[in-house]
């Protein structure tokens, strides 16, 4: 019987879709956050950063955690709801 990859799960999503909307709340293109990943020891390439952010690669501790610091958040802020961001008023994030 071949291997099924595992599906990405609720928290998968939601920890996709933060890292794509802090991301761009940032400033920050994609190449950019995977440079800053790079650079803090965990070498990602800006297409697996892509794959991330579309639910097409699993995001493990590892990469959370390098994502989560280039961003200049903790972690579980990746993982737990975000706040609304309306207008220009992004200091939550």
């Amino acid at each position: 019987m071949p291997n099924r990859p595992v599906e990405i799960g609720p928290a998968g999503l939601h920890t996709a879709r933060a890292i794509e909307r802090l991301r761009l709340v940032r400033g920050l293109t994609r190449q950019q956050l995977a440079a800053r990943c790079t650079a803090l020891g965990r070498p990602m390439a800006n297409t697996a950063l892509s794959r991330t952010e579309r639910a097409r690669r699993r995001c493990d501790i590892d990469d959370l955690a390098a994502i989560a610091t280039a961003l200049g958040v903790p972690p579980t802020t990746l993982l737990l709801p975000l706040p609304a961001v309306s207008g220009d008023d992004r200091r939550g994030c």
